[in-house]
């Protein structure tokens, strides 16, 4: 295993995007960079200390290499600013490239220069590197932070202007999907569109089988799980296995929901809501569009014939 430690602001948005990469191990948020020999965050977001809020990460080289981890970290920062990150604003939220070993340096001085020359930004890059130094994790109240608290991350990720600005300087290019969707499939999936109510394919499906993902083909959702919840669009008690959606909070209206994503394929498939018939309580209220269902008696030759044991059992 080996280590790096980056700070790029606020260290609860630094965590979950490296998380999400095969290779790494474990990530620590915390602080470094001081001349204390301890640091708490009450003094480090002073900036008396000359800490910065950082993570530590621990990687596996075999399985995502240095070039990829800056790669990563380069989406996370402005690197522009070198007066804070966002709305945080003073010396601890630096942007910085702390290296332990030369070839991490040299890799890092080399990611800047491309980062430079591919005119991405008009300003001047800022991001500083410098040698590691102690690492002190931070209160455990911060590790974590967005998962132990989901929505608060939400709203602070989206109104911190993070959000915004990597949208603007770090767009995913799903252009090409465009070959292969459907305006309105592209609209739902791509841009958290949503389809009008009765007048889409399967608000009222009654046949046997199971919807996946349109763009990816992941399986979500089974027939056996879907009911007529009177609101127009295909609504389900839950997906086939919970780890085949992704839920995040949608903080884009007025009306604070949990927003339903593919896992692979990150399609954007609808909300769910806490009024179902199941024993969950949950509702999973899904656009049709984001949708392609397979009928039972097609599994088979589809390649989901694993899925038959599904309608094995009477309902």
């Amino acid at each position: 295993m080996e280590q790096a430690i980056f700070a790029g602001g606020c260290f609860w948005c630094m965590v979950r995007p490296f998380s999400e990469r095969e290779g790494i191990i474990k990530i620590v948020s915390g602080y470094t960079g001081g001349r204390e020999a301890e640091a708490v965050y009450s003094a480090v977001k002073q900036g008396g200390t000359g800490h910065v809020e950082a993570v530590h990460l621990l990687y596996d080289p075999v399985l995502i290499s240095y070039d990829e981890i800056l790669d990563v970290f380069w989406t996370l920062t402005d690197p522009t600013d070198e007066g804070g990150q966002f709305s945080d604003r003073g010396p601890a939220y630096q942007s910085i490239i702390f290296t332990y070993t030369d070839n991490q340096k040299s890799t890092a001085q080399s990611s800047v220069k491309q980062l430079e020359e591919s005119g991405r930004f008009q300003k001047p890059i800022v991001t500083k590197i410098k040698d590691a130094s102690p690492f002190y994790p931070a209160e455990e109240f911060h590790q974590d932070f967005d998962r132990k608290n989901p929505f608060r991350y939400a709203l602070y990720y989206k109104g911190s202007g993070r959000e915004e600005f990597s949208r603007t300087y770090w767009p995913k290019d799903r252009s090409h999907l465009k070959e292969t969707l459907t305006a309105r499939q592209f609209f739902v999936t791509q841009e958290n569109g949503t389809e009008p109510p009765y007048e889409n394919e399967y608000w009222d499906n009654t046949e046997e089988g199971i919807y996946v993902d349109i763009v990816s083909g992941e399986p979500l959702f089974s027939s056996r799980d879907q009911y007529d919840a009177g609101c127009g669009w295909p609504s389900f008690t839950k997906p086939i296995t919970d780890s085949m959606v992704r839920e995040e909070w949608d903080v884009s209206t007025r009306h604070t929901r949990k927003e339903i994503r593919s896992s692979e394929g990150d399609s954007h498939l609808g909300h769910v809501f806490e009024d179902g018939p199941g024993a969950s309580g949950l509702r999973y209220c899904i656009n049709s569009a984001a949708l392609r269902f397979i009928a039972k008696e097609d599994l088979e030759k589809e390649g989901y014939g694993d899925f038959l044991l599904l309608f094995a059992v009477r309902k």
